[in-house]
Formats: C-alpha cells, structure tokens, sequence
C-alpha cells in the first residue's frame, strides 16, 4: 500500500515500512523489527533494542545494501508515476554521497533537542562561545566563528539546495550552534534574513546563564519580533557546587532573572538538566538543588523541562574526575520525572543517543 502525503510518500509492505521524502530520499525504513534512519549527510543508522535502545551507524557497504533494498521495493510496488520517478532518480551511491550536506554544513550538527529534531538547521555560529564545560564534546572540532550577513545568506541558499523539496517534512528553523543566541546587535541581520527565507516559520535556539544575564527583556522582546519562539537553556543542575565542578559559569540562582526576561518577552522555554550527573557523590543534592529551583522559576504550561539521562564523554575532563556513576540512571530519571510533574510542570525526556539530523 503507498501513502501520498504532500510531504511524503510511505510505502507499507507487511512488516516493511518505508518512508521517503519529496525529493524521493528515504528517511525511515522498518523492516522486522528493526529502524534504519537516513541522515542528511548520507550516512544510515540503525536503531534496536538488546536490553535496552541502542543505535550503530552503518559501515558504508552496510548501507550501500540497505539503499538498493529500497529502492528495489518502490520499483517494484510504488505505483503513483511521479512519486515513483522521484524515488527512482536516486542510485544507492547517490543516497550515499555526503558532498550535498558538506556544501551546506561547514561543520556538523551536532546537538538539537527532541522537539527540532525536525526543524531547519542554520549555522549563525559554528561552535561555542565558552567551550570549556568538563562534559561537552560536541564543539572540540571547530573554533567558535560567528558568520557575517553575507556568509549567512549563502549558507540558507545551500542548506535549502540540500533539502530541495524535503524542506516540507520539517518545522521550524533551529539557529545553531552551541550558543547562537549569545550574539547581540550581529544577530539581527541573520535572524531578518531567515525570515526572508523561512516567512512565518519559528526560531528556536540554545541558550546558557552567562551569556542570557547580559540582555534584558527588551532585547528578547527585539529577537521576538524577528520569528524567535522557544529558548534553551541548559541549567545543568541547581546545585551551584555541581555546577563549577562542571565548568560552567554562574550560578543556579541566576537563572530566576534571566528566566523572568524571557517569559516577559513571551518566550517559551526549554529547561534542560543533566541526571546522573556528578554521579553518586552529588545524587542527593542535585536532586534537592535543581527540584527548588525550578519550584521558583516563572515556567508556564508551554514550557518544557528536560530530563537528560548523564553520558560521560571519553576523552573529557569530567570522564577524567573518575566519580561513582549512578547504578540507575533510568531509575533516577523516573523518580526526577515523577517529582517535577507534581510541582505541575511538564516535563519530558531527552537522550542524546536519540539525535540524527
């Protein structure tokens, strides 16, 4: 059975179920029990369960099998003429080929959080601007730049050759990377010039204390009127002694201010904290810490706070602290989840295992 959706075509075959977008690429495909899933740059993964999620990306010749298995099945069953000629444009190698992604991402995507999964990613900066928190890796690679007007323009041009017309699968435009939203009168151009490109869409963005304390409500009221929509902010933790042996600047109880500011712009909020992190040592006050701080914070039924299960990247500072993990990270998310709701905040999970752009 095909499945003709203005954003997409699926094709059901039993327990084969594939999914592509208008440009014919296959971004979903469920075949006895297993999830591969296509990234922009080519490459496939696959998601299963051994005890618990688990997700590998495919060597090349892997998925190289994978793709001709696609396209075999829409050859043989897609029916509709056009969305079939769409489909069967692409070879194997040609779903493959990285070179479109690298033309419009000078660096990789490296982190959204669970609801942009589907949005636009535009680079305003690469990297970020601290950089030195103990748990993070994802911006080792690249120095923190912030594009010119000019250089960003051309960047929304190749990101939308990239994905032609797969751009009617996603919502929203996310400003990238780590920190974007720390630029000040720099940011005003860029975020005119996705409104150009993206009228009416929302912007979202990563937001952290230090950088968010420096503006008041009047400048996010500004980056309001020019499409922003939803700030987050990654608290980490509320308990200050956790977050400096973290690395990160500030304090917990600045976030009060700054959360106030964003909520009197009418902004919403995405409120992220790390369980499990400082491990067993810190389990307790954490706990204690971050659950009376978000009891203090101004959120609203449109925000969302943010369980991240902790991940210790190898190779970082704090994977060199050598503390005592937590023997239930799950365990501990749950009863964090369980907590939160009963102040009446709405809370949901965010698993970094989980991200594929």
């Amino acid at each position: 059975m095909e499945l003709l959706r203005p954003e997409a075509t699926l094709l059901a075959l039993g327990d084969r179920v594939v999914s592509f977008d208008r440009e014919g690429r296959p971004y979903h495909y469920f075949r006895q029990g297993l999830t591969f899933k296509r990234a922009l740059d080519g490459s496939l993964h696959l998601r299963f369960r051994d005890g618990e999620r688990r997700r590998r990306r495919l060597a090349e010749e892997e998925a190289l099998v994978v793709y001709r298995e696609v396209l075999e099945l829409a050859a043989a069953h897609l029916q509709d003429p056009g969305r079939r000629a769409e489909v069967l444009a692409w070879t194997p190698e040609g779903l493959l080929d990285p070179t479109p992604y690298r033309r419009a991402y000078a660096w990789p995507v490296s982190i959204l959080p669970p609801d942009a999964y589907l949005s636009v990613v535009l680079q305003a900066t690469t990297g970020c601007s601290w950089n030195r928190c103990a748990f993070c890796s994802f911006y080792q690679d690249r120095p923190f730049q912030k594009r010119s007007p000019e250089a960003f323009r051309e960047h929304v041009e190749r990101v939308l050759a990239l994905l032609g017309r797969g751009r009617l699968l996603r919502r929203g435009v996310f400003l990238a990377d780590g920190n974007a939203l720390a630029l000040a009168e720099p940011l005003l151009p860029l975020l005119e010039a996705v409104g150009e490109a993206f009228p009416g869409e929302p912007v979202l963005g990563f937001l952290d204390l230090f950088t968010g304390l420096r503006r008041p409500a009047s400048w996010w009221r500004r980056l309001r009127a020019l499409g922003l929509r939803r700030v987050y902010l990654g608290l980490e933790t509320g308990h200050a002694p956790l977050l400096a042996l973290l690395q990160k600047p500030g304090h917990p109880r600045e976030a009060l201010p700054l959360v106030r500011a964003l909520k009197e712009a009418g902004l919403s909020l995405g409120v992220i904290l790390m369980v499990g992190a400082g491990g067993a040592p810190f389990a307790a006050a954490h706990f204690r810490d971050s659950l009376a701080l978000l009891a203090g914070l101004p959120l609203t039924p449109e925000d969302v706070v943010y369980l991240s299960p902790f991940q210790v990247a190898p190779g970082t500072p704090y994977a060199q602290l050598g503390l005592e993990a937590l023997a239930d990270v799950e365990g501990e998310v749950r009863a964090w989840a369980s907590a939160l709701r009963r102040l009446g905040l709405k809370v949901a999970r965010y698993d970094i295992r989980e991200f594929l752009y």
